[in-house]
Order: structure tokens, then C-alpha cells, then sequence
């Protein structure tokens, strides 16, 4: 046991986990000068040093994903680093909503940044680079098809259907229960085909191989394999897994502390409110995307698919639920229907990555067409 946490508890992995846990500490503790508002002076060195340490325990989360994904492969180690920010991402937003004040467009806001920075940005980029380097990558079709049909029907319930069957945009109280069954039942039942007999559909496929032969092998996964892993690396997995989350966690407080400063920066500026959200949650999903961004430049497209449509998709499941139940339990009215420019440019985004995702070899003009929408979204931002 002593060797195996000599392995995962490096010097620069304890450097990265004390420095997050100590930012936020000093944080909350200058929490009264860095009350808005506060002089330029501060306020930008501020903002530099959150931006700083969050590179910095980012890059360690990175590091004990890959590390985990090495032990169990694809999809159980996209999914660990995914859930571990998803569900840090959601309890915050659901602590917003059960504290003081109006919060009801929290959630749409978030998610629609977060939906359109992974679609577009995050996506577009791992394309670009991706395709430059190998000039086209191959996903697992069953798998990203998987993906995005649970990501149209999401998308459908959680900003389309309060639009035009809810009041003021959103869901009347007795239509929030079925939502609420429908989304959790369609990503209970995601997941556990996903972590087990079609696995094999969110690994990455050889192009060389016969499309006969990787439905074949797709069909039949190993999970007794994964079991044996798992009981081989016990110690070195589960104590990967604690640094892993303990290092992230500070990354998402630390996003979500400094947007009354990013606030306050903007508004000086002139720039819209939304535009903050927008930054914080590009922020609070750094890790994932320079995860993204690596396995791009491997090649690895399904794994790319794993990590960005995979959080998405985990973002919409736990998120929509959680602040309908909250809704429905305090009375606060939950507002899901997006502007409609937005609504245009999520339709088009995840129409645009099932062209993407279903096409023989993804290349970087997709990726182009991905950074141009991403583009379009922030002059609407900016508007």
C-alpha cells in the first residue's frame, strides 16, 4: 500500500492539490476586501492568480484521469473524470438555487454555456487539431450515435418543450414530474448499457479493421476484464480516483468564487452579464477540455467523443432534474426556455455534430464549420 501512494502521491500532485485548497481558503478569507467593488489594481491580480492556480490543479486532474483511463480504458475512464465535474457543477448550481434570492434561470444559463462551449468550441478545436495532424480521425458511429440521440431528446425536454407547453418558459409543476422520470430514466438506463454490454460501442475503432469484425467485437465487451483490473490496481485505483476529485474540487469553487469579481471586471468593461457565465463555464470545464485536446492529437476521436458528449450529456441528465425538483419542493420558478437565438444555435450545433460524428472520417473542416458556430454564439453573447 506504502508504494502504491508513494506512486500516486507525488511531490507536484500533493504541490497542486495544497495549492487549490489553499486558494480557496485565502479566498474565502479576503472575501471581504474582494467584496465589489473593488479597485483595478486588485481585482486584475485577483483574477490572475484564481486563473493560475485553476491551470495549475487542472493539469493535475488531467494527469490522474489519464492515469485512470491507462488502468481501464474507454468509456470507465472518460466517465470518472466527467461525473466527478459534473456532479460538483450541479451540487453548486442546486446550493444557488436553494439560497437567498431569485436563481431561476441559473441552470438554463449554465447549461446552454456549457452545451455550446463543448459542441462547438472544445469540439471544433479537437477537430482542427486532430485533422491537421492525422488528417482525419474515425469515431465509433454506435457510440457517438448513442451520444447525440440521448443529446437531441435531452436537448428537446430541457429547452424546447417549456417554450412551447410551459408558462414564461417554464414547466408548470405537474409537468415537471414527468420530465423529471423521463430525463433520470433515459440516463439511468445511458449509463448502464454504456458501462456494460455496449461498452465496446465507446471505444476506439481501427479503420483497418472490418466493419463486420467491429460490430462483432463491439457486440461481445469484456467486462469480466475491467473486474479483474479493478481488483489487480484496487489501491492505486481508488486512490487515484480521491486525488483526482479532491483536485478538481477546488477548480469548480474556485470558478465559481470569482464570478462576482469577473462581474464586476466585465461590468467596468461595458461587456454583457451573460458573457461571464460563458467564461465560467469554460473554466470549470478546463480539465475536460485539455483532456479533449490531448486525446485529439493521439487520434483518439472517440475518446474526444467520450469526454465532451459524455459531460454534456451527464450536464443535461443530473442538472435538468435536480433544479426541477428544487422548483417544484420551494416554488421557485424554474425558466428552461433559452432566447431563441439560442435555441437556433443549440439545434444547429447538435445537428451539426451528428453530420460530424456520422460522417466516414471526421477532418478539420469540420472542425472549422464547429469554431464558426461556436463564433456565431458569442456574437449573440456579445449582442
Amino acid at each position: 500500500m506504502l508504494p502504491t501512494l508513494r506512486r500516486v502521491l507525488t511531490p507536484l500532485a500533493l504541490a497542486r492539490l495544497a495549492v487549490g485548497w489553499l486558494a480557496v481558503v485565502v479566498l474565502a478569507l479576503l472575501s471581504g476586501p474582494l467584496t465589489p467593488p473593488v479597485p483595478v489594481l486588485p481585482l486584475v491580480l485577483a483574477l490572475a492568480a484564481i486563473v493560475g492556480v485553476i491551470l495549475f490543479a487542472s493539469t493535475g486532474v488531467v494527469a490522474q484521469a489519464e492515469h485512470v483511463a491507462e488502468r481501464l480504458g474507454d468509456p470507465y475512464g472518460s466517465l470518472v473524470l466527467t461525473l466527478s465535474i459534473v456532479v460538483v457543477e450541479v451540487v453548486l448550481i442546486s446550493a444557488v438555487m436553494l439560497g437567498p434570492g431569485e436563481h431561476g434561470s441559473i441552470a438554463r444559463d449554465s447549461v446552454m454555456a456549457v452545451a455550446m462551449i463543448i459542441l462547438d468550441l472544445v469540439i471544433g478545436l479537437c477537430l482542427v487539431v486532430g485533422g491537421l495532424r492525422h488528417g482525419g480521425m474515425v469515431p465509433n458511429h454506435a457510440g457517438a450515435a448513442a451520444y447525440l440521440s440521448l443529446l437531441l431528446v435531452l436537448g428537446v425536454l430541457a429547452f424546447a418543450l417549456p417554450a412551447t407547453i410551459g408558462q414564461n418558459g417554464s414547466y408548470l409543476p405537474w409537468q415537471s414530474v414527468p420530465v423529471v422520470a423521463l430525463v433520470l430514466g433515459g440516463y439511468a438506463f445511458f449509463l448502464r448499457r454504456q458501462t456494460g454490454v455496449q461498452a465496446g460501442d465507446f471505444t476506439e475503432v481501427d479503420p483497418r479493421i472490418h466493419r463486420a469484425e467491429r460490430s462483432a467485437a463491439a457486440a461481445s465487451p469484456s467486462t469480466s476484464a475491467h473486474g479483474s483490473v479493478f481488483h489487480e490496481h484496487r489501491a492505486e485505483l481508488l486512490s487515484r480516483l480521491a486525488l483526482l476529485v479532491l483536485t478538481a474540487l477546488p477548480v469548480v469553487l474556485l470558478s465559481h468564487s470569482m464570478a462576482a469579481l469577473l462581474d464586476d471586471g466585465l461590468g467596468r468593461l461595458g461587456a454583457p452579464s451573460a458573457l461571464a457565465g460563458v467564461l465560467i463555464a469554460g473554466i470549470v470545464f478546463l480539465p475536460e477540455s485539455i483532456t479533449s485536446v490531448r486525446a485529439a492529437l493521439a487520434g483518439e476521436l472517440q475518446r474526444v467523443s467520450n469526454l465532451c458528449h459524455g459531460a454534456l450529456v451527464s450536464t443535461l441528465g443530473l442538472t435538468i432534474p435536480a433544479v426541477l425538483v428544487i422548483g417544484m419542493f420551494t416554488g421557485q420558478p424554474v425558466v428552461l426556455a433559452p432566447e431563441p437565438a439560442d435555441l437556433v444555435l443549440l439545434t444547429v450545433s447538435l445537428l451539426l455534430s451528428v453530420v460530424t460524428f456520422t460522417a466516414p472520417r471526421a477532418t478539420a473542416v469540420h472542425g472549422v464549420a464547429h469554431l464558426a458556430l461556436f463564433a456565431a454564439y458569442a456574437l449573440a453573447v456579445l449582442s
